[in-house]
């Protein structure tokens, strides 16, 4: 049987390695640290934690990220495991003591003995010749594999860093006040979902954004740039108060059929973030703003005074691929189906959805190895809609980072308030995902 080759050693590269290793099937897994180091990294060790400890939320009745957990766990994830071993008081989250866990991620990989850990860059595409390969090489892959990575795929299919809009539940937002229209009625006349500000309201929003706490660049994102396209909407505001009014506020072509006979100061617009139409975008709102100064000032906007979000905006450096349009439903790269990508440069966001995709990358290479492939998780489990979302479910024209939350799954048959919609969601993803996990039935005689 051929090697499968997993490029990059963190979580997901671990993940995928572990679980080919498992379903017996051999490993060579390249990790360029310690000979090439990066700006993040401080140790060797496999898996190193760059940033937070905390895996975020272990509640698997009522949390996507919690669900996530659970299903990774029966699905025999080494980075959970030891997430589980080495966990550090933290409420309700998950968190661990990071040297403890990375160390223990590494002993269970160079120990064991289908997988062969190679220390050493991979400089460029992976040579034909090796045959299935993983590349999992997240935020931080080195400039000559990003560099082939573009050249393979185009100019426009892999980012540099990360600039992204906040997204809105849209159940959360109120129509009472907001409504639908495209600018000048174009497109499908509706396409926007639209929030009027009158003056009022608008330099008010402006005033608390100016002050508002701001988020600060890791070291090694000291050097990442704005750029005119995507600037922060802080920045845009510092500019002068009417600039955002005259940018992405801009109330033109819109009549507001709450107030007809009143024009809006300022509109801010939300675009469609998803096939299942749950999610919307705040459309121009990247931002540095700290996750509770967000949600502070975005629900100052009328008909946002309720919204739940399912990302809030950031800006950071990252390399990621324009998955939907390039990956296959299988996380095979659509123009050299022998490469798998997993992890965070896949555009996942957050140390468990990188581990998960790298543990659905190991599976299906580990299918195709033995012959025997496997289906893709349903989209009603939490691993099946993070994959769902990465590889079609997402607009690849405004394709973003995103963590794994319950307006990726497809909508229950009946609805129910949202705190028991949460826990149906929740018992019919585990539901779904052991039948998934369960061995197929042995072929008759």
């Amino acid at each position: 049987m051929t090697d499968v080759h997993v490029i990059g050693g963190g979580l997901a590269g671990s993940e995928a390695a572990w679980q080919l290793a498992k379903a017996g099937v051999s490993v060579v897994l390249h990790e360029m640290r310690p000979g090439q180091e990066t700006a993040a990294h401080q140790t060797a060790d496999l898996a190193e934690l760059v940033c937070s400890n905390s895996f975020r939320s272990d509640d698997a009745t009522g949390n996507a990220v919690g669900l996530l957990h659970e299903e990774m766990r029966r699905a025999g994830s080494l980075v959970l495991a030891a997430a589980d071993r080495h966990r550090v008081p933290a409420g309700s989250a998950l968190a661990v003591d990071r040297e403890g866990f990375a160390r223990e991620v590494t002993a269970a990989i160079e120990g064991e003995p289908g997988i062969r850990v190679e220390r050493g860059e991979v400089k460029g595409l992976p040579p034909r010749a090796w045959g299935p390969t993983i590349i999992a090489t997240g935020p931080l892959t080195s400039a000559e594999l990003a560099q082939a990575i573009q050249e393979l795929t185009g100019e426009d299919s892999l980012a540099f860093f990360d600039a992204i809009a906040p997204i809105a539940y849209r159940e959360t937002i109120d129509f009472g006040q907001a409504w639908f229209q495209s600018r000048y009625d174009k497109g499908d006349g509706a396409d926007y979902i639209n929030c009027p500000l009158d003056r009022a309201v608008y330099l008010a929003f402006i005033e608390a954004l100016l002050a508002a706490e701001k988020t600060e660049f890791h070291d090694w994102e000291q050097t990442t740039p704005y750029f005119e396209g995507c600037l922060p909407i802080e920045v845009m505001a510092a500019r002068g108060p009417e600039t955002l009014r005259f940018g992405p506020m801009k109330p033109v072509g819109l009549t507001n059929p709450h107030q007809p006979d009143t024009k809006p100061y300022a509109v801010v617009q939300l675009r469609q973030d998803n096939a299942l139409g749950t999610l919307y975008n705040l459309v121009g709102f990247q931002t540095k703003l700290k996750h509770g100064e967000q949600k502070r000032l975005f629900r100052m906007i009328p008909g946002l005074e309720k919204a739940e979000f399912a990302r809030l905006g950031g800006l950071h450096r990252n390399t990621f691929l324009n998955s939907p349009k390039l990956l296959d439903g299988f996380l095979r790269l659509r123009q050299a189906p022998h490469i798998r990508f997993a992890g965070q440069i896949t555009g996942v966001e957050g140390y468990v959805e990188s581990a998960a995709i790298g543990l659905l990358a190991g599976r299906f290479a580990a299918g195709e190895a033995n012959a025997t492939p496997l289906a893709t998780p349903p989209p009603t489990t939490a691993l099946g809609a993070l994959l769902h979302h990465i590889t079609g479910g997402a607009d690849a024209g405004t394709f973003q980072p995103m963590n794994v939350n319950f307006g990726l799954f497809p909508p229950l048959q009946n609805e129910t308030g949202r705190k028991a919609r949460k826990g149906a969601m929740c018992e019919r993803a585990l539901r779904d995902i052991d039948a998934w996990l369960a061995p197929a039935p042995a072929a008759a005689e």
